[in-house]
């Protein structure tokens, strides 16, 4: 089996009752069975239709993964052609600043919550507030800063753009929770408030774990296997 029809079949995995049962009966039985000639695009076009219907707004996005651009939690990662190269030195997300782990706790509208796995964080930074001072994302850093656990809002359109064309990216999930891991270095920029995407901001990214809970959605960064991104993941309180 290769990876995209793997792939594949792991989506079908996420579909709800939403979906008729026959419907959702056939196409899984239609997985199972042996391939033929032109499978691919018979089956890119059912999932895409039943993805959109079948998973809530947290998941609904990744109906575009068959086109090569996967939305979830805030995240759009786009595997259809080469990441395009960042220039210069990436500047910090819009008003970032460091702060006690308290006030940060008072700087956002969700719990922010610590990964027992690596402990208290060695620093902590807010970014992008708004009118009212309440402050868009909160990220943890370990290991001198090459160990980041960014947290925002889940409710929020795109924050973060992805190219990944080369990366590993597959589907895992985190307490049952749908996410995606993007096992190799792809460009990354912030995409502001607005919806404009803040190109000061890229930066060469690391292998990343995506996912959302709680209403709350993660994105965990740095030199680390898939395996232990779960690990860490799963360990937060």
């Amino acid at each position: 089996m290769d990876d995209l029809e793997r792939d594949l079949r792991d989506l079908t995995d996420w579909l709800e009752p939403a979906v008729p049962p026959d419907v959702t009966a056939r196409v899984r039985a239609r997985l199972a069975a042996p391939p033929r000639r032109r499978w691919r695009y018979w089956l890119a076009a059912v999932l895409a239709a039943l993805l959109v219907a079948a998973l809530p707004p947290g998941r609904a996005a990744v109906a575009d993964a068959v086109t090569g651009l996967l939305r979830f939690s805030g995240v759009v990662i786009d595997t259809s052609g080469p990441p395009a190269p960042s220039t210069g030195t990436p500047s910090p997300l819009p008003a970032q600043r460091p702060v006690a782990f308290a006030e940060a706790q008072r700087q956002v509208r969700f719990p922010i919550r610590v990964p027992t796995r690596l402990g208290a964080p060695e620093r902590v930074l807010v970014a992008d507030p708004d009118g009212m001072g309440a402050h868009r994302v909160a990220s943890l850093l370990y290991r001198g800063g090459t160990l980041r656990l960014d947290a925002f809002d889940g409710a929020l359109d795109t924050v973060f753009h992805k190219q990944a064309a080369g990366a590993d990216v597959t589907f895992t999930h985190v307490h049952g929770n749908f996410a995606i891991w993007v096992g190799g270095p792809h460009a990354l920029a912030y995409v502001d408030r607005r919806g404009s995407v803040r190109v000061a901001t890229a930066r060469l990214s690391a292998a990343t774990l995506i996912w959302q809970e709680g209403g709350v959605s993660y994105r965990l960064e740095g030199d680390l296997t898939q395996g232990e991104a779960l690990d860490v993941a799963g360990s937060l309180e």
